[in-house]
């Protein structure tokens, strides 16, 4: 990574088609009014560290998080039918259509992030 890299961060971040970052919300009253927070700039960290944390599927809602707006993920995008999560690269064909051009069998526009996980 040269120098430009680091101060400037990921191309892909620039690409205003996908998402800046993803955020997990797990709530913790039933009322939804409070909720605990992960953040990670790919979806693929972001699910790693909700499994390494015991957190399933169900429990959780995933947001894209664009510049201006923020949109739920179906979780059909990451849970298979039996409610398990999905990981690479069985995530990377579930994202394939919904991020055209962007995930391909050898190249992934998100490559040139991390895949670390912020959250308590």
């Amino acid at each position: 990574m040269g120098i430009l890299d680091r101060i400037l961060g990921p191309k892909s971040k620039y690409d205003r088609s996908l998402p800046y970052s993803y955020e997990a919300r797990i709530r913790l009253f039933e009322d939804g009014g409070e909720h605990q927070s992960y953040l990670s700039d790919t979806i693929c960290g972001l699910i790693e560290h909700l499994h390494r944390r015991g957190v399933r599927p169900l429990q959780v809602e995933i947001f894209e998080i664009y510049r201006d707006r923020e949109t739920p993920i179906e979780a059909r995008l990451f849970a298979d039918a039996a409610g398990e999560w999905l990981f690479r690269p069985e995530l990377c064909r579930a994202f394939e259509r919904h991020y055209p051009g962007h995930i391909q069998e050898a190249s992934c526009s998100f490559s040139d992030r991390g895949r670390d996980c912020l959250g308590p």
